[in-house]
């Protein structure tokens, strides 16, 4: 007899953790909230979730932003363009501008091996209105022009150096 309680208490159990209609929860929104990951890459334009780039991307620019992007820029390729600086003290100074991503990316660079020594000019912004997350600033240097590419995670968020792009050759 102890065989059919048991099943009975098993189908119990199963029946108690199955969801019930009132239990599921509801189908998420299909439209992106201000916080959704974005990414802006050198090969393609800013990406929101499930591949739909709305009107805004959740930030607005304002004269603030672009000035921010602009010294980022500016004060990043500064550190950048030093060949002649010991290796350690280059990459801890470049940190501070960089993405996690970047921060890898550029970990075994030999600043030796930078051909440019210095900013020569203003950086100069290509924004997106309808993406606030990501911008591109071109930098001239002894060297020719550098595109850089800076993200934010949010309005308040500051500007990171995703990619130095070296002039055309």
């Amino acid at each position: 007899m102890k065989k059919p309680l048991a099943l009975f208490t098993v189908a119990l159990l199963c029946a108690a953790c199955a969801p019930t209609a009132n239990t599921m929860p509801a189908p998420a929104e299909s439209s992106p909230t201000p916080s959704a990951p974005v990414s802006l890459s050198a090969s393609s334009g800013p990406q929101a979730p499930g591949g739909m780039i709305p009107a805004t991307i959740g930030i607005t620019w304002d004269q603030a932003s672009k000035e921010a992007a602009v010294e980022v820029a500016e004060k990043a390729l500064a550190d950048f363009a030093r060949p002649g600086v010991e290796e350690k003290q280059w990459a801890n100074d470049l940190a501070r501008w960089l993405t996690p991503q970047a921060t890898a990316d550029y970990s075994a660079v030999d600043p030796a091996n930078i051909p440019t020594s210095r900013v020569t000019g203003p950086a100069a912004l290509s924004v997106d209105e309808a993406n606030g997350y990501g911008v591109m600033a071109a930098v001239p240097t002894d060297a020719g022009t550098y595109t850089v590419q800076l993200l934010r995670t949010g309005m308040d968020a500051p500007w990171k150096v995703n990619r130095l792009t070296p002039p055309a050759s």
